[in-house]
């Protein structure tokens, strides 16, 4: 199977807490072997610049099960992963309304939106300052955020931690978990609806079952699935082909479900494209009311928040 070649970069000091992980990806043009896009609770934003000189600033939310693609070449591709339980407090949006889709930023932020993509493809072929710019642009909405909304985004944080296989550590329970936090389980499945886009066992699952990829063929299964949180081997057999569409063996030897073509055209087009029946930027969010330089950031308070139909 085809491995994307990313080179990882260091978020600045202030985003660190909100981002995951930062990135410049390339495929090399005449590969047409598959790559794996598995799934994840994290939501990202993706700016890329095509072989058409065409360019997208997109918003991926989080992905419930793996899709299947063949690379094609970008000149210049950059991923930001925002940490779950973050998104919603850096882009405005509910979070449930971007699982499993990828779309354009102008979307949710409107004209703001927009000339940001504008400016980063006047930045040229050089990712280093796509990075910059975009991270500059998180910090003025981190900055622009309430008390509230901080509040909010530290909780949905620690849950999601709690809910994340690591070295040494097991997922907390659920029902565990909201005792702990002081809330009910109803009112925890309702923040990560909404912040996170997954429900907290959805959420765990994904994280199991990422744990369990990374460190693929490391270690014998049965052992792999006792450090990664499954009660057994075949647990976690029947865990990975749900959410990955193949067994782990298989998996490994490049035995893959059929490829996937991409969803999203690069350019302009791609806003056109998608959900045609939608207002422009999403106007229902904001009961009704345009998204200009002025009142952009207040899009993300909760009393101007309506879920799209």
């Amino acid at each position: 199977m085809h491995a994307r070649n990313e080179s990882p970069r260091t978020p600045s000091a202030p985003l660190r807490p909100w981002i995951a992980g930062m990135s410049i990806l390339s495929f090399p043009g005449d590969d047409q072997q598959p790559f794996a896009h598995a799934p994840d609770s994290a939501t990202a934003l993706v700016f890329r610049t095509g072989a058409d000189r065409r360019s997208d600033l997109l918003v991926m939310g989080p992905r419930t099960r793996a899709s299947y693609h063949v690379g094609k070449h970008l000149p210049v591709c950059v991923k930001i992963r925002i940490r779950p339980g973050r998104a919603r407090a850096l882009l405005g949006v509910s979070i449930s309304a971007l699982t499993d889709r990828v779309v354009p930023l102008d979307e949710l932020w409107g004209a703001y939106g927009e000339r940001l993509a504008g400016d980063l493809a006047r930045l040229g072929p050089d990712p280093e300052l796509v990075l910059a710019r975009l991270q500059a642009e998180l910090r003025v909405h981190l900055a622009a955020r309430t008390p509230e909304d901080l509040a909010r985004s530290d909780l949905l944080r620690t849950a999601a931690r709690a809910l994340t296989t690591g070295t040494g550590h097991r997922p907390e329970q659920v029902r565990a978990l909201a005792e702990r936090l002081a809330i009910s389980e109803r009112q925890l499945r309702n923040l990560f609806t909404d912040g996170v886009g997954l429900s907290p066992k959805h959420l765990a699952r994904i994280e199991r079952v990422r744990s369990a990829l990374a460190r693929l063929g490391q270690e014998p299964r049965a052992q792999l699935a006792a450090d990664t949180g499954y009660y057994d081997q075949s647990h976690m057999t029947a865990e990975f082909r749900a959410l990955m569409g193949t067994p782990p063996q298989a998996f490994q030897s490049g035995r893959l479900p059929p490829i996937q073509p991409c969803k999203e055209p690069l350019g302009k087009a791609a806003a056109q494209h998608a959900d045609k029946g939608r207002p422009k930027a999403w106007t229902a969010l904001a009961r009704g009311i345009p998204l200009t330089d002025g009142n952009h950031l207040e899009f993300a308070r909760d009393r101007m928040y309506r879920r799209p139909k």
